[in-house]
């Protein structure tokens, strides 16, 4: 599947071949990373055994990669110019799944059709981040750095920069953040990281893993603390990714892992995973048709997995710009602008499509050629954060998004009923000096056995 490790879906990495050179160059060096992660990594292992609230909020940004296009992901087809824009590529009103008398879904996501239908998953449409200069590389940095400009002079990610403006107390910052395959700029930062994925090949048997323990038990308390925890954490999020009815994909084992996780009381409160495979120069009906679908099943197993964390669930799926409003000669579209965010999750005041719409007449489109954006996706963001976790406006204009007073949160996104933060835990894990010198001496003792 269009996931950054392991197994990339045939379709998927087709389409992703027809797509630009920066995009091959993306997908390339992404599937490298993936496979050299391990299972998790050491920065931050939560403790799962302490009893905790089940009403604090959660959130999980899905990084779409290679610029969605979101005019037949979300389709305006009460839009008098899309039909003609779109050509033989324009889906009718008939083959989408109804949101309002203006825009409809495409088919493919059936099971976000339902949670629109049910009031759990929403759209902002005509969204898109502040650097507008249809590259790969630069606007994905922009998504995730957050700031205005390109990112070779921000090397720090707004997430982590949530986590480091929290008060200290705080459950998200004490319970932290996990990022699912190789590590995105948008967590990049001082904040320590749980970081995890499926592995790309066999492990040791349980065995090999007690063995492993014993021998810190007494050695390092510190280390073999960390150390059962993080085969804890794995083992439950690996348990998640398994089936007995038939064989996932990378990216269900991916989503189902993370809300393995974050579903736990003292588990992370926010989380980052990434999918590819949306860069649609050719063919595009069938490439974007196959991903969405991914998108969707993985969507509707985090659903399911997270269990009663769902209703405090927020899950902001984005991507670094949209497509040109009209067709290319290659049956798909090239790099654009304007585009979608879809929102699901039990804390999303959803059944809607967000934003304001620019119309696709051509004297309204961005530079002649794109749907023109009329909602910064960082008042998607600030949103997010000031409605679902609290974050107060001055942290979020000069911390988490510096320099962005001028950007409004977009209100109303998430349900009004916001639960109380829950107690911290007792043994809610911060970073400790001790064990990152564990943690080299665990690695230096492995390297000589190896």
């Amino acid at each position: 599947m269009a996931q950054d490790h392991d197994d990339i879906d045939p379709r998927i990495a087709a389409a992703a071949a027809a797509g630009c050179e920066e995009s091959r160059l993306a997908l390339s060096r992404r599937a490298v990373l993936g496979l050299s992660a391990s299972f998790f990594s050491w920065a931050m292992v939560p403790g799962f055994a302490e009893a905790g609230s089940a009403t604090d909020p959660r959130l999980l940004i899905v990084v779409l990669r290679g610029g969605m296009d979101g005019l037949n992901t979300v389709v305006p087809f009460g839009d008098p110019d899309y039909v003609t824009l779109r050509g033989g590529l324009a889906i009718p009103a008939a083959s989408t799944i109804a949101i309002d008398g203006f825009f409809g879904l495409n088919a493919a996501m059936p099971k976000f059709g339902a949670m629109v239908q049910a009031g759990e998953a929403a759209v902002v449409h005509a969204a898109c981040v502040p650097l507008r200069n249809r590259s790969h590389f630069d606007c994905q940095d922009n998504l995730e750095n957050g700031q205005p400009g390109q990112v070779s002079t921000a090397p720090s990610g707004w997430l982590n920069r949530l986590l480091t403006a929290l008060p200290a107390g705080s459950p998200v910052r004490v319970n932290g953040a996990l990022q699912v395959g190789p590590a995105p700029l948008i967590l990049a930062g001082p904040a320590p990281v749980l970081g995890w994925s499926p592995a790309a090949f066999g492990r040791p048997d349980q065995v090999f893993d007690n063995n492993l323990v014993n021998l810190y038990r007494t050695a390092d308390p510190v280390l073999y603390d960390n150390l059962s925890r993080g085969l804890a954490a794995n083992a439950m999020a690996t348990a998640a990714g398994t089936s007995t009815t038939g064989t996932l994909t990378s990216l269900q084992k991916s989503f189902r892992g993370a809300a393995a996780l974050m579903a736990q009381p003292t588990g992370p409160r926010i989380a980052v995973l990434s999918v590819t495979g949306f860069d649609t120069h050719i063919n595009q009906a069938s490439a974007l048709a196959a991903v969405l679908g991914q998108l969707d099943t993985a969507l509707d197993d985090f659903r399911t997995v997270s269990g009663a964390a769902w209703s405090q669930t927020v899950v902001a799926c984005v991507t670094e710009f949209g497509r040109t409003a009209k067709t290319n000669g290659t049956y798909g579209t090239d790099h654009g602008v304007g585009t979608v965010a879809l929102l699901a999750g039990g804390s999303v005041q959803g059944g809607k499509v967000y934003g304001d719409w620019p119309g696709l007449a051509a004297a309204n489109l961005y530079e002649g050629r794109d749907l023109r954006p009329t909602t910064d996706l960082r008042a998607v963001f600030k949103g997010l954060l000031a409605d679902h976790l609290g974050v107060g406006r001055t942290t979020l204009d000069t911390a988490v998004f510096p320099g962005s007073g001028a950007i409004a949160p977009m209100t109303g996104l998430v349900r009004a009923a916001t639960a109380p933060a829950p107690a911290l835990a007792a043994d809610s894990v911060a970073e400790n000096p001790r064990s990152a010198r564990g943690i080299a001496k665990f690695r230096r003792l492995n390297a000589a056995m190896m």
